[in-house]
């Protein structure tokens, strides 16, 4: 029975359950979840048979077989724990199988077989699988989510452009990311608190100035204008001493705040970043909790690190305080300048302490590209001296280049690809399949997203715009297509009125996949890695649409039950995209 399966869902629609699920509602209207965490109560039954056994602490793995052939769960348990208990491992899967097969009971398992040297498979029954169907159909929006809320705090940096330069591809890829990574861990009942870390001072910032003021400009208007200034800046920086000279000493002006003119010319020029950013940042659907800045961590990093320095975690070397990395297998970074101007360590430093002071938390997850791994590592190590509490509780999530097909980008050289560039771009060609302009627009950001989600943390993408707008499968309007025409197929239902009851015997393909959206979702905020609930959606949709060309669903066999199958997919395919941040366009 459900009441032994797991914790309550919360309170659904009970007529959408009537004459599905029977006895298994529970007073008040009530649904035990028989999909959120299916995958952790399988194991948890594994574990009980395997301490029958003698085995406590045994490492396995339970996971969605690649071929559903061999059912919907496997695990390697026998094959892990028969050197421990000096079995041989197939004999030991066999009895694993029968003991599990016992405590799983028939209503919720059909069978359990044993394949290859001693892996286990487990197979759901029509019950089970039925009952999912049903839960993905009521619970709406509900559907994979935790309803029951958890202490635990958790801040995300992401996206981290630099005013007075344009916001390029790479801040793309993090806002895409981190903004997934947000909602995934919200999913999970957590508290998510949204954080963006601008560098408003530092060399490129005295770049972007000295060439507004080489060019006249007292009253800068775009971020376009603001990038070729940086451009200019930037290759006179390493083209001339003089302005060399020149930039350095605008740069340690704009520490020290005392020239008017400048730091009014400042204010203009971060003014005007910030508002393109925010312009991208309705576009890609994001928003923030907290805005930090390097000018409000720069002298209270520095006051950290001197402090380290008394404390001897850091030392001096040639007029500058460096942290010696090497003493824990890293390298040697320099935190304050000989000329006493912070590094990007040092304001990441003020950075760590003001985040716990401004919001408290329990997790930290800082989201930027790969380049910065060995920044963060040496950065981390300095930190666990310093707070080692602050620094256990803090993670790096890397992501890797993204490149056009066209070749790579150079803010330097002023040809930088920009995020809103890239954006417009994708719209244009969205827009010569699509005339609504909104339509195309949810089209590009789909592209655009899921190019950059289904790859693994760290990998780099080669993005094709022609093949991300592609609905021949592996893209983002492939799986929004997939949405739409599903959702045409429920609406052409309700005008149609006639409905033929009963379920085929064994569950559709497409219904056994639908079952481990909770578990996906679940297991994609645990490691921190959205391209896992990408490839599950992508398989998704094309088992819908094979489901689509073979069934005949309004009018057909089956139809009631092929309808709810229809209604689970619109809201799991529906869910599965917002916790992606793509889009879904009613038509297309």
């Amino acid at each position: 029975m459900v009441g032994s399966a797991g914790l309550a869902c919360g309170t659904l629609r009970l007529s959408a359950l009537f004459g599905v699920l029977g006895l298994h509602l529970l007073s008040g209207g009530r649904l035990y979840c028989y999909t959120r965490d299916m995958e952790e109560r399988i194991r948890k039954a594994i574990e009980g048979v395997l301490a029958d056994m003698g085995v406590s602490g045994g490492i396995f793995v339970v996971e969605r077989p690649t071929d559903t052939v061999y059912g919907d769960y496997a695990t390697n348990a026998a094959l892990a724990v028969a050197k421990i208990l000096g079995r041989n491992p197939r004999e030991l899967a066999d009895e694993l199988a029968r003991r599990l097969l016992d405590v799983l009971g028939d209503s919720l398992v059909s069978h359990v077989a044993v394949a290859g040297p001693g892996f286990v498979n487990i197979t759901l029954s029509r019950e089970a699988v039925t009952l999912a169907l049903a839960e993905a159909d009521a619970k709406g929006t509900e559907w994979g989510r935790e309803t029951i809320p958890v202490a635990q705090r958790v801040m995300i940096e992401y996206t981290d452009p630099n005013p007075f330069k344009e916001m390029h591809i790479g801040h793309l890829m993090s806002n895409v990311i981190g903004e997934s990574l947000a909602r995934l861990i919200e999913n999970e009942g957590k508290t998510v608190i949204r954080a963006n870390y601008q560098g408003d001072v530092g060399p490129h910032v005295a770049k972007a100035l000295w060439g507004l003021q080489k060019a006249g400009i007292t009253e800068p208007a775009t971020a376009r204008e603001l990038g070729e200034a940086y451009a200019t800046g930037s290759r006179a920086y390493e083209e001339s001493l003089d302005a060399k000279a020149e930039i350095d000493a605008l740069n340690q002006a704009i520490y020290a705040g005392g020239m008017h003119e400048l730091m009014e010319l400042w204010r203009k020029g971060r003014d005007v970043s910030l508002a393109a950013f925010e312009q991208v940042y309705t576009v890609l659907g994001t928003h923030f909790d907290y805005y930090f800045f390097e000018s409000e961590t720069a002298a209270s990093g520095m006051r950290i690190v001197r402090d380290g320095l008394n404390r001897g975690v850091f030392e001096e070397s040639d007029g500058a305080v460096i942290y010696r990395g090497e003493k824990k297998g890293l390298h040697t970074l320099v935190f304050i300048t000989s000329k006493g101007t912070p590094t990007y360590e040092a304001k990441d430093m003020g950075l760590a302490f003001l985040k716990e002071e401004r919001a408290q938390f329990d997790r930290s997850i800082i989201v930027t590209a790969a380049e910065q791994i060995g920044h963060f590592k040496v950065f981390f190590a300095a930190l666990e001296e310093m707070a080692p509490m602050l620094a256990a509780k803090t993670t790096h999530v890397p992501h890797g280049f993204l490149r056009l097909t066209s070749g790579k980008m150079s803010s330097r050289e002023g040809n930088v690809i920009t995020a809103a560039g890239l954006i417009e771009d994708v719209v244009a060609k969205a827009s010569e399949k699509n005339a609504d302009p909104l339509v195309a627009e949810h089209v590009a950001l789909g592209a655009i997203k899921y190019m950059v989600l289904r790859q693994a943390p760290g990998s780099d993408i080669i993005f094709d715009p022609e093949k991300s707008l592609s609905l021949e499968g592996d893209s983002g309007p492939y799986l929004q297509y997939a949405l739409v025409r599903a959702k045409s197929v429920i609406s052409a239902a309700a005008e149609s009125g006639a409905t033929t009851a009963g379920a085929p015997a064994s569950p559709y393909l497409l219904e056994r996949s639908l079952v481990h959206f909770p578990d996906v979702v679940a297991r994609a905020a645990r490691e921190l890695a959205p391209n896992l609930l990408v490839t599950y959606l992508t398989e998704l949709a094309g088992e819908w649409n094979s489901f689509y060309a073979q069934e005949r669903i309004v009018g057909g066999e089956y139809e009631t039950h092929k309808l709810m199958l229809a209604r689970a997919f619109v809201n799991t395919m529906s869910n599965g995209l917002m916790l992606l941040g793509i889009p879904t366009p009613e038509r297309m």
